[in-house]
Formats: C-alpha cells, sequence, structure tokens
C-alpha cells in the first residue's frame, strides 16, 4: 500500500483514536424513542450498537458500542455488493458460453449441446428460455446427443439446504450453484374452479418427469395458515401429492417451493423447457465438462448494477452467494468461499488498510451464524462508498423506508431513507443513508443482538426517524 493510501486510512480513523478517552469509555444517552423501544422488548441498550454521522465527514452526531463485533444479518449484503461493484464496475455482467458442438443440417444437431455456467443468478426460467431461443434460432430443433452441463466454476456447494434453519424447501435456502437454474425452484399455483369443490393445481416452470396432483378439494373458512392445510407431500421428488384441502376464500394464490432433489433440478427444467418449446432430444440433460474450443456464442446476463438492485432491495440470499462465489472466481480464480473471502480481504486491505478485528465474513449473504462487523467498520464502508464513482448505483438499490424491498413496513416517515435492513433469530440491523430535515445526508448504522432482537425492531426505526429531525437532541445539547 502507498504512503497515501496508508495517510487516507490514518485519516479515516484518526477521528476515533482522537476522541477524548471518556468519550469512548462512557457512552452517550441513546435517543429517548431508542430507550423507549429497547425497554419495551427487554433489550439492555449494551445489546445494540450505534453510528450516525454526517455523509461525507467524520462529524459524529451518535455512537454507542460501535466497536462491538455484531451479527449484521442480511446488511452483509451491502459488503458483497459494494466490493463487487467497485472491482467489477456498474456495467459489468456474467457471460454465460454456449457450444452448439457439432454439425447442424435440416433442423438436426448431430452432436451435443453444452451449457457452461459461470455463477450468472439471473438465470431464471424467462431468460433460459431466451437462451434456449438463441439456440433454436441458430438452427437447431433436434438434438442427436445429449445436453451437457457444465458447473465446474465453482465448488460443490458443502451441507444442504436445509443445514441453516431446517427448511430445505424455502427458497432463500438454495445453495449456491455456478449454473443455477430458477433457484433451483418452481411455483405452485392454485385457482378455485368456479361452481365446483375443488381448486386447479399447475406448476410453473414444466419440469419433466415431475407429476403433480391436477386438483386439490377446496374447503370453508379463512385464509389462514393455507399452506399448512394443503398438507402437502414433497418427499418424492417424481410426485407432488395433496392430504389436506384449499380454503376456497383464498381465491387465487402462488406458493414458491425448493425442489426436493436440487441435484437433478436442471435436468428436468431444461428437458421440460426444451420439449415445451417444440424441441426434440435423442440423449439426455446430464453434468460434463464444456469443450476447449471457442463458444458458440455467449449469453449475457443484465448489468451488475440491475443484479445488486435485486439483492439489496429484497435481500435475496441465493444471488448474494451467487456473487460472493463470483468474486473468488473473478478475483481469485476459484469459485469457492474460501477464495471469495481472501477476494474480499484483499479488497478491504486495498481500500481499508488491514482488517480490522471488527469484522469476520462467512458468506456474502448473510445467512450465517458465525459473521461479525462493527457499527463503526460498516458506518467507515458506508462514508467510503458514498464518495464512490459506484454511490448512485449502491444507494438506489438499497430499500427506501416505508416504500419498498425490504424496508416497506418501517413506521419511519416513508421516502427519506435507503436502508439496507437485515433479521435473523436475535438479531436485527439497519444500515444506510437518512436525510435530515436540514438537507444534511447522513450515515446510520443499528446493529441488535439479542434474543429478544426482533421486538426491538421499532428501536431501529425510531433511530432512523430521531437522524432525520437532524438528531435534535444531541445538536441542542453541543
Amino acid at each position: 500500500m502507498g504512503a497515501c493510501k496508508r495517510w487516507i486510512v490514518a485519516v479515516w480513523w484518526g477521528w476515533v483514536a482522537a476522541m477524548p478517552l471518556a468519550a469512548q469509555t462512557t457512552p452517550p444517552p441513546l435517543p429517548p424513542e431508542v430507550s423507549a423501544a429497547l425497554a419495551r422488548a427487554k433489550v439492555p441498550a449494551d445489546a445494540m450498537s450505534i453510528v450516525v454521522e454526517e455523509a461525507g465527514s467524520a462529524r459524529l452526531r451518535l455512537q454507542s458500542q460501535a466497536q462491538v463485533a455484531r451479527n449484521p444479518a442480511s446488511v452483509t449484503k451491502l459488503l458483497t455488493t459494494y466490493a463487487a461493484l467497485d472491482l467489477f464496475g456498474p456495467a459489468w455482467a456474467w457471460g454465460t458460453p454456449v457450444w452448439i458442438d457439432g454439425p447442424v443440417k435440416n433442423g438436426v444437431l448431430d452432436g451435443s449441446l453444452v451449457i457452461k455456467g459461470s455463477g450468472d443468478p439471473t438465470l431464471v426460467v424467462e431468460r433460459l428460455w431466451l437462451l434456449l431461443r438463441r439456440v433454436q434460432q441458430a438452427g437447431v430443433r433436434e438434438i442427436r446427443g445429449d445436453i451437457v452441463l457444465d458447473r465446474s466454476a465453482f465448488a460443490p456447494a458443502a451441507g444442504t439446504p436445509a443445514d441453516f434453519d431446517g427448511e430445505p424447501l424455502r427458497p432463500g435456502n438454495v445453495l449456491p450453484d455456478a449454473l443455477l437454474l430458477n433457484y433451483k425452484s418452481f411455483e405452485l399455483r392454485f385457482a378455485p374452479i368456479a361452481g365446483k369443490a375443488g381448486a386447479r393445481v399447475s406448476i410453473e416452470p414444466p419440469l419433466a418427469g415431475v407429476q403433480l396432483d391436477a386438483a386439490v378439494a377446496t374447503s370453508a373458512g379463512a385464509c389462514d395458515d393455507w399452506r399448512s392445510r394443503l398438507k402437502a407431500d414433497f418427499s418424492d421428488p417424481s410426485r407432488i401429492r395433496f392430504a389436506g384441502s384449499y380454503p376456497a376464500a383464498c381465491g387465487d394464490l402462488a406458493w414458491p417451493v425448493a425442489y426436493a432433489d436440487p441435484a437433478g433440478y436442471n435436468a428436468r427444467l431444461i428437458d421440460g423447457l426444451w420439449r415445451e418449446m417444440g424441441g426434440r432430444l435423442k440423449g439426455r440433460v446430464k453434468d460434463g465438462s464444456a469443450p476447449a474450443t471457442p463458444p458458440s456464442f455467449e449469453f449475457d446476463s443484465p448489468p451488475l448494477a440491475e443484479v445488486v438492485r435485486s439483492i439489496n432491495k429484497f435481500s435475496n440470499n441465493v444471488m448474494a452467494q451467487q456473487l460472493f462465489l463470483t468474486l473468488g472466481l473473478q478475483q481469485r480464480g476459484s469459485g469457492s468461499p474460501a477464495a471469495a473471502r481472501e477476494a474480499m480481504q484483499a479488497w478491504m486491505r486495498d481500500r481499508f488498510g488491514e482488517p480490522q478485528d471488527e469484522i469476520m465474513l462467512d458468506n456474502g449473504s448473510g445467512l450465517s451464524r458465525d459473521t461479525r462487523v462493527s457499527a463503526r467498520w460498516l458506518a467507515r464502508m458506508l462514508q467510503h462508498a458514498w464518495a464512490s464513482p459506484v454511490m448512485p448505483e449502491l444507494i438506489s438499490s438499497l430499500p427506501v423506508n416505508g416504500l419498498d424491498g425490504t424496508a416497506r413496513r418501517s413506521q419511519a416517515p416513508q421516502g427519506r431513507a435507503h436502508l439496507k435492513t437485515g433479521s435473523l433469530r436475535d438479531v436485527a440491523a439497519v444500515a444506510g443513508y437518512v436525510l435530515g430535515d436540514s438537507g444534511r445526508r447522513y450515515v446510520v448504522v443499528g446493529l441488535i443482538q439479542h434474543p429478544n432482537a426482533g421486538a426491538a425492531r421499532p428501536a431501529l426505526d425510531g433511530l432512523v426517524q430521531w437522524t432525520m429531525q437532524d438528531g435534535a437532541a444531541v445538536l441542542q445539547n453541543r
């Protein structure tokens, strides 16, 4: 690191070192609305870390327990997405190479179709349809060989989707994959049949070889806990059954489900979609290796800025982990968690100096019990991002309080803050930028780690509202 960069790092931390000892050891009083919310939730003040600073300067408005490393939950996505925007640029995109491996004559490919994953998290069914449509536009209607899927760009994922919370059928628990198709999930749709005691059931997208009860009995009563009332059985990957009923009062509803056999999902999806598009396949869909020759074409993802927006607005865990492993692949040549952590550590050293004890990364999504970061470090990163060329893309990706994404239920005055939220068992967190009544912008970080953290979320709303008011109580005492 050059002398100039070391000087910049020293300046970033200088305001902390220069604070009087009493200011560092004696926490200031919390805003009344924050203290009251913590008391109602029976959460002690020292279980919450806070930093409020003016954006673009180190002028401190409020700090409490700022150096304590806590689990930030999905606020972790801020680190992953900012690192990617900073390293790759907003216009960067994933490319998925495709080989039409053999001669094509009269619509017949005398060979195999090969698709190699590079980590693109946007290959949902609509985009996979476009990829296969490109193949058909090249004249291929029948494949005499196989459809070969190369998933070697990422290291095989360790564990199972049930490891984190025991819910393997939640789409948000799907493990990363170099060729991640439609989040390895499907959607069940239920629609009551007019004049009959039943509801139609359909599945989207089509999965080859998967049978589904075409209808389920309807029942009276309110539309509460309707998924449990269906008594769905997903234990057989080739057959989905319902032993219960569907409340007619629910109307048309959809249920997203992660496929019970993740390893077999890609083959079923591509086989089913290719045939639905009128294609024919003599061989089968299987894993394998791509040729060493240049691909026939590459199918590009949307720009990174759009992907980051989806990750942060809706706290998409699967997309965040795909991006995290892509950092390892692009920066270290390996799509493994270890390489991704090395890439993140190198980025932090380059931008902020040596990583402090106040940060420990596990994965890039926040779906972890082990990740730790301090409010002070997060504020420092947000200040760095404020001065970055990619600041507009990062800020616009954050949920707007009271309006959209995961911040739409915020009780603070709406539309005045761009905030990334985080929630886990025992964790509630928020970090981002707030517009004050004065027109000043503030960096705000609030982290709560306590068994009653969920009940203490109003304390985070109170912190945001206090900041919108320019921290009036603090300013009056200065």
